[in-house]
């Protein structure tokens, strides 16, 4: 269609977008969705080309948390059957983190649940980036520990953190149906910190807890103005015993339309496919790489991915290449990944973390 080659022109030459085109864009038609992703390719393909990033999570502390976020299976009184424990060694943090990065990864997530760390947990954090560094000086590290105080950026950044991810998963205007127990504001804050203090600021959204389409676009509009360097998108996954548990609203071509929406107007962002990709993309997953140029490789925070040489095979068949890797196809043939329900295993919720 005239208009997405016209959006996608805009993109390329990185002119900002309207909110009237971004909205027009996730209301497009069902017949109309290749002619999105096509609109869409021209600007993946000019800023990264066919290659795909592969990220790894470790979820460093699961369950526990005393926020209430509506659409987490860690949140307080969450009765989802989950995997409940406290901090993972440096040690164990650095032999699960190194099965991701043999399989391809680029990236290690170091996830953990709560508000936010304490001086102590930093410490944590800290020797667990020295123990992955030790074997991967190479590898990025990206630590995601919730709300941070003075400061804690600047030791994270000190002790070898790459980037910081802090989501601000819906609008300002809608934060408050989602969350009680911290503000809209208290994460903007913490994006701030973190790239204040030198590092890669990582923030997204998660799509597909009742939003509108007006939703969406105030926050990929106010990730915009924050200008990460890179942006997940997860959808909803609805897990039993959250408040959110009967939010199936997304469609594989509805996820298709955020996706497109989002590089449109963040068009040189590394656009990160998270949590939710497989529940909801389903069969659609190859053509979203179309839009994305990263994801998860194997499973998220408290629940399953697809195998990740699935992952990687589904890249592959698409016509993409992984991201630093060669092109002999070992990487096939490399282990597998730990699979989920396992310590530290990446479980998933980085949609919904």
């Amino acid at each position: 269609m005239d208009f997405l080659d016209e959006l996608a022109d805009k993109a390329i030459r990185q002119e900002p977008l309207t909110r009237e085109e971004a909205c027009a864009v996730l209301r497009t038609s069902d017949d109309e969705i290749l002619d999105v992703v096509a609109a869409a390719f021209r600007v993946r393909r000019h800023f990264f080309g066919r290659r795909v990033k592969l990220n790894f999570l470790v979820n460093l502390k699961s369950g526990l948390c005393p926020e209430d976020c509506t659409y987490c299976s860690q949140r307080l009184g969450s009765t989802a059957d989950i995997l409940r424990y406290t901090w993972l060694s440096p040690q164990e943090t650095a032999s699960t983190a190194a099965v991701g990065i043999a399989a391809g990864a680029k990236r290690v997530c170091l996830v953990a649940s709560g508000r936010g760390p304490t001086d102590r947990d930093i410490d944590r954090v800290a020797q667990s980036i020295s123990a992955i560094k030790a074997e991967h000086p190479d590898v990025e590290v990206c630590a995601c520990l919730g709300l941070l105080s003075d400061g804690q950026a600047e030791r994270l950044c000190r002790a070898g953190a790459d980037a910081y991810n802090h989501n601000l998963n819906t609008a300002e205007g809608t934060y408050a149906d989602i969350c009680s127990t911290h503000t809209y504001g208290d994460r903007v804050e913490t994006v701030g910190q973190a790239k204040q203090a030198g590092l890669s600021p990582c923030s997204g959204i998660i799509a597909g807890m009742g939003e509108s389409d007006e939703d969406l676009v105030d926050v990929v509009f106010a990730l915009r103005d924050l200008a990460p360097d890179s942006i997940p998108v997860n959808f909803l996954i609805p897990f039993e015993g959250t408040p959110l548990s009967g939010e199936w609203n997304l469609t594989p071509q509805r996820c298709l339309r955020i996706l497109a929406m989002v590089r449109f107007v963040c068009p040189a962002a590394e656009l990160r496919i998270g949590g939710g990709r497989e529940i909801h993309l389903r069969s659609m997953q190859s053509l979203a790489l179309h839009v994305a140029n990263s994801i998860f490789l194997g499973d998220y925070l408290t629940s399953e991915g697809q195998p990740g040489h699935h992952d990687i095979q589904m890249i592959r068949d698409a016509g993409f290449v992984v991201e630093g890797a060669d092109t002999s196809g070992d990487e096939l043939n490399g282990p597998e990944l730990v699979r989920p329900r396992k310590r530290g295993a990446g479980t998933a919720e980085t949609a919904n973390a």
